[in-house]
């Protein structure tokens, strides 16, 4: 027989949307939002020439550069103010991550609860305003050494420059986290999302060109769009299963009256860093290649530049060889910082939970640990594999960024979230209006 709860999760649909009016602001704010956030991505810098710029970006438009400007929907290509998106925040992020796990400090701080948390954010904040500051004057220098991008150049031109896009990450950094607040979702990753969605249609444009020029065949794009939607769902299937690892309470009697007893799970995700890996992969080893490209490594540079620019050339096997060396690497990496079994094994001792067969304490921290290695090895080859089948496409037949596996990867876990965050606030909707009617009835007796 169906609970009440069931009945419930079974009635969120269109009529359930249309009476919660805070989810409707919740969803109208996001999209106001990432709107700013779009428009935005088309205010440029001062002092730019846009044609001179656009020859250059397309020669490196394979490098750590088309990469980044693929999470920032084009904003870097046509180096906007918000040229350096989020990713200045995103690396603050993950470098206290790995900080509160080897600082004694920090991890005292994280396992302060709330207060600690905002110690732990507001640190995140400051190294965010530290790297999109070294990375603005990267990009300042960067462009004033290209041939006719700069108008003036100088040191005014660098302050700006700086100033400017410093400002547009905090502007970005302080619109996530509203949206995250007052929004639907988590504000970071649908800036990140709205970004490549947004390029899709060029994408596919591009990729349709391809085909009507000839350049590719008819039956390589129907194969390609339906190896995209194959991956997609391949994504969904594995990011929605999980381990359950039963945990049973024991029985507690006091009187006459018999407490505990109940049976849990513990869930342990397939692909527990989700998206990391493949992040720091590909920025890790697009970085070298695009710094090789820069000083030589294109034909007539140095023998040895140009020999180890084609060995890390996109779809080669030294290059794929790394790449997944690199995602298995930091899959178990940012796995063995982000769960901590010993520390689960504790909490279950601490409240009487325990695995059925496992003895409580260091079994039971050991089994966990065996069981999370099973599960990080296929969620490895289950990332190598995304990344590796579009890395080949990419090299191979010049297919957008956008069809790869980090981007449908970034794609397919943030709708995910969204649509889960949606869903929840229906449900909290629907309970809301099942306790008000049980007050009226009440107040009816």
């Amino acid at each position: 027989m169906a609970t009440s709860a069931d009945r419930m999760g079974a009635g969120v649909g269109l009529g359930a949307f249309a009476k919660a009016e805070e989810l409707k602001k919740r969803i109208w704010f996001t999209l106001g939002a990432l709107i700013i956030y779009r428009l935005g991505t088309y205010l440029p810098l001062p002092g730019i020439n846009p044609d001179a710029l656009s020859d250059i970006f397309s020669q490196q438009s394979s490098g750590i550069l088309g990469m980044f400007d693929m999470f920032s929907g084009g904003a870097l290509g046509r180096m906007t103010i918000f040229a350096l998106n989020i990713m200045p925040y995103i690396t603050a992020s993950i470098i206290m991550q790995l900080m509160t796990a080897i600082v004694p400090t920090l991890e005292q701080l994280k396992k302060d609860g709330e207060a600690g948390r905002k110690q732990i954010n507001q640190y995140t904040r400051y190294l965010t305003v530290l790297l999109a500051t070294v990375q603005g004057f990267g990009i300042a220098v960067g462009l004033e050494a290209a041939s006719g991008v700069v108008g003036d150049p100088g040191m005014f031109f660098r302050v700006t420059t700086v100033t400017t896009l410093v400002g547009g990450t905090l502007f970005l950094m302080w619109l996530g986290e509203q949206i995250t607040s007052r929004g639907v979702g988590n504000g970071i990753s649908l800036i990140i999302f709205a970004g490549i969605i947004a390029e899709v249609p060029s994408a596919l444009a591009g990729t349709l060109e391809l085909g009507r020029t000839g350049a590719l065949s008819a039956l390589l794009i129907v194969v390609l769009f339906a190896m995209a939607i194959a991956v997609i769902a391949f994504i969904v299937f594995i990011e929605r299963s999980v381990r359950k690892i039963v945990v049973q309470y024991p029985k507690r009697q006091h009187g006459n009256k018999v407490f505990g007893g109940d049976q849990s799970f513990l869930p342990l995700k397939i692909n527990v860093p989700g998206v990391i890996p493949p992040i720091f992969a590909s920025s890790l080893l697009l970085m070298p290649v695009s710094i090789i490209n820069l000083t030589g490594g294109q034909d007539g540079g140095a023998e040895w530049l140009v020999t180890l620019n084609a060995l890390l050339g996109r779809g080669q096997p030294l290059y794929l060889g790394i790449y997944i060396g690199m995602i298995v690497f930091f899959a178990f990496f940012y796995t063995a910082i982000v769960f901590n079994p010993q520390d689960t094994a504790e909490n279950l001792r601490r409240y009487g939970g325990y695995i059925p067969g496992i003895r409580p304490g260091k079994t039971t921290a050991d089994y966990l640990d065996s069981v999370l290695t099973r599960l990080t090895v296929l969620g490895a080859a289950y990332l190598s594999a995304v990344c590796l089948l579009p890395e080949i496409l990419i090299s191979n037949y010049s297919v957008p960024f956008y069809f790869g596996g980090t981007s449908l990867l970034i794609v397919v876990t943030v709708t995910l979230d969204t649509v889960g965050q949606v869903q929840s606030h229906l449900l909290a909707h629907q309970y809301e209006g099942l306790v008000k009617k049980s007050k009226l009835k009440g107040r009816g007796r």
